[in-house]
């Protein structure tokens, strides 16, 4: 007797890929949405001034409290100034990445000026071109 030996067409396993990039791109708009920015927190009894300007918002800030600490931040992350070569590190850092990107020096009132000279000494001999004070704005005094 001869045996026919029946030819089984198996179908291989696949997992179904037609809304891979559907499920990408609403992944990316998810974690768009939901990131926060860390923003610089420190409170600082600023001092005032007459004349305001309008500050970019992509600037690096470096907040000196009155407690005589040094922090900065890029936007990314923030830490604390532990020495020179630190905060010269973090002006470095920036800078290498955008050689046009302003710096603010928020300091409080309270704050010896010579703290504030080292900072702008540092952001100085690092070639910062853009140094901007943070400050209260008052309006001007009108004459009476």
């Amino acid at each position: 007797m001869l045996r026919l030996r029946r030819r089984v067409h198996r179908i291989a396993p696949t997992i179904p890929t037609a809304s891979m990039a559907d499920i990408a791109f609403l992944l990316i708009i998810f974690f768009l949405v939901t990131t926060v920015f860390s923003t610089d927190q420190t409170v600082v009894d600023l001092p005032t001034s007459v004349n305001r300007e309008d500050v970019y918002r992509n600037s690096a800030i470096i907040t000196i409290t009155v407690d005589r600490v040094i922090k900065v931040t890029d936007g990314e992350h923030s830490e604390t100034v532990e020495s020179v070569e630190h905060l010269d590190r973090f002006i470095a850092d920036v800078l290498r990445r955008n050689p046009d990107r302003p710096f603010i020096v928020k300091a409080d009132r309270a704050v010896p000026y010579q703290l504030v000279e080292f900072a702008l000494e540092r952001l100085r001999l690092s070639r910062a071109r853009t140094v901007y004070f943070l400050t209260e704005g008052r309006p001007p005094r009108r004459p009476s």
